[in-house]
């Protein structure tokens, strides 16, 4: 099932709680999301790719087509349990909220200024393998150093570094896959 569609889903379960004045059931919190991630890699033998994203953010809704797309999608499964946190969501908005601890885990990521999304890779164990700040002399990774969502050439490439470093039992047919898909919906 796509992201838009379990979206969808979970807000007529929603509206007919409040329909029924039956309180909704609690989000997940960021703990809870990011244990169920690290155990379906476990128990799968692939690593987490966790994305930090913003409702609002343009290029957060671009990610997550790329992860749901029918060529990409599967991909990025197979080698990676998708932990997705929305952060960054505006205060008083009534129809989005912050992943409740996603901003404090995010921060202790090192991701407290890196704009959106934010991506990192982490084996099963919680241990970092690799994040979107692309290595840029003389910039520490921040905000001007994130790729978030890889439109521009230099953003596809330090992407498939990243998946290099995180999904090495990726084939050069997956690899040229998405590679290709992004280049496509990239920069001209």
């Amino acid at each position: 099932m796509n992201l838009p569609a379990l979206r969808r889903i979970l807000f007529c379960i929603a509206a007919c709680f409040l329909a029924a004045g039956i309180p909704a059931p609690a989000q997940q919190n960021a703990g809870e999301i990011l244990a169920h991630a690290n155990a379906e890699a476990a128990a799968a033998h692939k690593n987490v790719m966790m994305v930090f994203s913003a409702s609002w953010c343009t290029p957060c809704h671009m990610f997550d087509a790329f992860l749901t797309d029918p060529e990409t999608g599967p991909i990025m499964r197979k080698h990676f349990a998708i932990a997705r946190f929305d952060v960054g969501e505006k205060p008083g908005d009534k129809k989005h909220a912050d992943t409740p601890g996603a901003e404090k885990l995010r921060a202790s990521l090192g991701g407290a200024d890196a704009g959106y999304p934010y991506l990192i890779a982490l084996d099963p164990s919680g241990q970092v393998l690799v994040n979107s700040y692309r290595p840029v002399e003389g910039k520490p990774g921040n905000a001007d150093t994130n790729i978030g969502y890889p439109y521009l050439h230099v953003e596809i490439d330090w992407f498939m570094e990243m998946l290099r470093r995180s999904a090495p039992a990726m084939s050069a047919e997956e690899t040229h896959a998405v590679r290709s898909w992004l280049e496509g919906r990239g920069e001209k």
